[in-house]
């Protein structure tokens, strides 16, 4: 069966978080406008320093900090800021973000944007962001 528009980009948005390279948690984020991808992002640590994955080292799990909290702590660039920060500005003007993540079992994390890059979604523009839930089940929101 032929999936809709946002199913068939939420499907790509796994592919890309099978590139992250957090110990914790795998998200990949798809920019689209017009049905075109724009850029892609996952989570990880900024160009020139080492992965988590390849340290094996992750001082929020060392430390058990819960999810949303202590983010000083870690290295990571979220999925969605790497989208961003590798889209072109006038690209994402009424764009839609697709946003899927994962936990270490491979089970749904949610996909819902946390505080930092739903300000830098607004601020880009974005007009929509589709996510995948804590139980997997697509998830919508209106930017503006």
């Amino acid at each position: 069966m032929r999936p809709d528009w946002d199913n068939y980009f939420i499907e790509i948005a796994k592919v890309v978080s099978s590139r992250a390279t957090c110990l914790r948690r795998k998200y990949g984020a798809v920019i689209v406008r017009d049905r075109v991808i724009v850029s892609t992002g996952y989570n990880g640590s900024p160009r020139g320093m080492e992965n988590c994955i390849d340290a094996g080292k992750c001082t929020r799990k060392e430390l058990n900090i819960p999810s949303g909290e202590r983010y000083e702590l870690c290295e990571a660039v979220h999925a969605e800021q790497n989208a961003i920060i590798n889209a072109p500005p006038d690209r994402m003007k009424d764009a839609t973000i697709y946003i899927a993540g994962f936990e270490e079992d491979r089970s749904f994390a949610s996909g819902r944007p946390c505080k930092l890059c739903e300000r830098m979604i607004r601020n880009a523009q974005i007009a929509e962001v589709v996510y995948l839930s804590n139980g997997g089940a697509l998830e919508k929101m209106k930017m503006f």
